[in-house]
Order: C-alpha cells, then sequence, then structure tokens
C-alpha cells in the first residue's frame, strides 16, 4: 500500500492558480483513489500503479495548456493491503493520549 503526498501546479499563471488546482482535484475526486486534501497539497492511498496514473492525469490535464509545471511528491511504501492514511495519526495519538489538531 502506498501513501503518496503531492503538490502539483503551473508556475506560468501568475499568482493565483486556483482555476489550476480546482480542475486537478476534480479528476482526483473523479478517479476513485482514496485521497485527503490538505491546504499544501493532496494524500493518495492506493496500489503503486493507482496512484502513479492519478499523478500522471494531473500532470497531463494542465500539460494541456501551460508550459511550465511543479511537482512535489513524498511516497511511503509498506507492504500489505491495510489503509493507513488514518491509523498512522491515531497511532501517534494513541502513545499522547490525546487528540491532535489534524
Amino acid at each position: 500500500m502506498v501513501l503518496l503526498e503531492f503538490s502539483i501546479y503551473p508556475t506560468d499563471k501568475g499568482i493565483s492558480v486556483s482555476p489550476y488546482v480546482s480542475r486537478i482535484l476534480d479528476y482526483i475526486d473523479k478517479s476513485g483513489v482514496t485521497y485527503q486534501l490538505t491546504p499544501m497539497g493532496t494524500i493518495l492511498e492506493g496500489d503503486w500503479n493507482k496512484v502513479m496514473n492519478v499523478v500522471s492525469g494531473c500532470f497531463n490535464l494542465l500539460a494541456e495548456d501551460c508550459e511550465r509545471i511543479t511537482v512535489n511528491l513524498k511516497v511511503d511504501y509498506r507492504k500489505g493491503s491495510e489503509s493507513r492514511m488514518h491509523t498512522k495519526i491515531e497511532k501517534v495519538e494513541k502513545i499522547l493520549n490525546r487528540k491532535l489538531s489534524t
């Protein structure tokens, strides 16, 4: 199972790129891949090929009308099929014996 955190945005479209980010998030939402939106990026969860296909699809969407694109990504792989998107946070909260602001 892969947890992949990424951000992707055009760097040639001025100060506000929210129309492009919105287009990407619509694509992610329709992909069927489990995801979590954060203020600075998006976390995808699934098998390697599925999450990488979503990242590639997002890139291709922007490449249609953007001359310059920045992509930042981090990947955490762990063998098995158990979801870890929320359990990683829950484990730390259990150790601290309190809820964190997530």
